[in-house]
């Protein structure tokens, strides 16, 4: 069985790491050996789960071995049959498990990511969804461990904001977040309605993988920087010094703007991180032969109509209209516990990925 002989490679190269790591010509060279210990981390988790489904499998031998053996004693056989069905189940589990590890893996899932929040139709309502958005992101990022620093933001006149970039880093970040991009719709009452309707808002999200410097070449002669004052609250320094930072990239038009921070040269370092990644984006996504305007293919134009997910504050309901799901827990979900509705959508995800391998094979 293919499945079986990828299964068998797969151990005995994690055998031949293993050996490597303990070669003293390897261990004498810090380069040889960080990659096989990467290598070899990237594979222990589809050996272990490979080498508890050869113990099944044993298992499942000697147990129907005693069945066909304690034929003239019932009670032993019966016992024998219960456990038998339960390690099949556990076997067919097993299976399950080692067929979505061993799908070919997205090269960004291990990367940090360029999270992007922009306040889309409704006006002052959509930049306090904005600002409700970026809290709910950077309290999952605190559960899960990750650092969140912004690196651009732009308020709205009643406190929303109108726009924020952050990066968030971490273990495995972007395998979480790459399913969050899109068009977010909020339905409540605001604060600001003395009729009490409900009022239907948006705003868009962006999850670009970070890009390292060299994955994406910038040619200086590409790039114009502009120089302005900052802004909004920061004090005087930031109002009335030019720290804040413009760069447009000539050849693909992208604008990035950063005036966070009171150091021109700070705000320059955030802005290039930003245009990498978007630059990394539009590669990627010509790579997959989507020919859209950069960021399109993830958020749209922030119409309502365009919603994965709608928020329902009078009936405390979320529902992720890709892949079906609602729940009534919206007070949670605002709080950052995203994990149900991550989880639902990287299981769809993996379905779908081995639904097409099966296809194929």
């Amino acid at each position: 069985m293919q499945f079986l002989e990828k299964l068998a490679e797969i151990e005995k190269k994690y055998e031949e790491l293993t050996a490597q790591l303990g070669d003293a010509e390897v261990l004498a060279d810090p380069s040889r050996y960080q990659k096989a210990a990467k290598a070899l981390a990237e594979l222990s988790e589809i050996v272990e789960k490979y080498r508890q489904w050869k113990e099944i499998r044993k298992a499942l031998a000697d147990t129907k071995a005693l069945i066909e053996e304690s034929s003239s004693d019932p009670a032993l056989k019966a016992l024998a049959q219960e456990e038998l069905a339960q390690l099949e189940n556990r076997q067919e589990a097993a299976e399950a498990e080692l067929k979505v590890l061993i799908l070919p893996k997205d090269p960004n899932d291990e990367k940090n990511v360029v999270l992007e929040i922009r306040a889309g139709t409704g006006g002052d309502e959509a930049s306090l969804f904005a600002q409700e958005v970026f809290r709910m992101y950077s309290r999952y990022a605190e559960s899960q461990g990750w650092r969140v620093e912004v690196l651009s933001t732009s308020v709205s006149g009643i406190g929303g904001l109108k726009e924020v970039i952050a990066l968030v880093e971490g273990r495995r970040v972007y395998s979480k977040l790459k399913f969050e991009s899109g068009v977010h719709r909020v339905q409540r009452v605001p604060a600001t309605e003395q009729q009490g309707r409900i009022h239907t808002s948006a705003v868009t999200v962006a999850v670009l993988p970070e890009a390292e410097e060299v994955e994406v070449a910038i040619d200086p002669k590409d790039i114009r920087v502009d120089t302005f004052c900052s802004s909004g609250p920061g004090g005087q320094s930031v109002n009335t010094t030019y720290s804040a930072v413009r760069i447009t990239h000539s050849p693909t038009g992208i604008v990035v703007s950063c005036q966070d921070e009171k150091s021109q040269i700070k705000n320059r370092a955030k802005a290039m991180r930003v245009l990498r990644s978007r630059l990394h984006e539009v590669k990627r996504q010509e790579q997959q032969k989507q020919i859209t305007e950069e960021r399109r293919a993830q958020i749209g134009t922030g119409d309502r109509s365009e919603k994965i997910r709608t928020y329902n504050f009078p009936q405390n309901r979320v529902t992720d209209h890709r892949i079906g799901l609602t729940l009534h827990q919206l007070d949670r979900v605002m709080d950052g516990r995203l994990d149900e509705i991550i989880e639902a959508l990287i299981a769809t995800y993996e379905a779908e990925k081995l639904k097409q391998a099966t296809v194929a094979a």
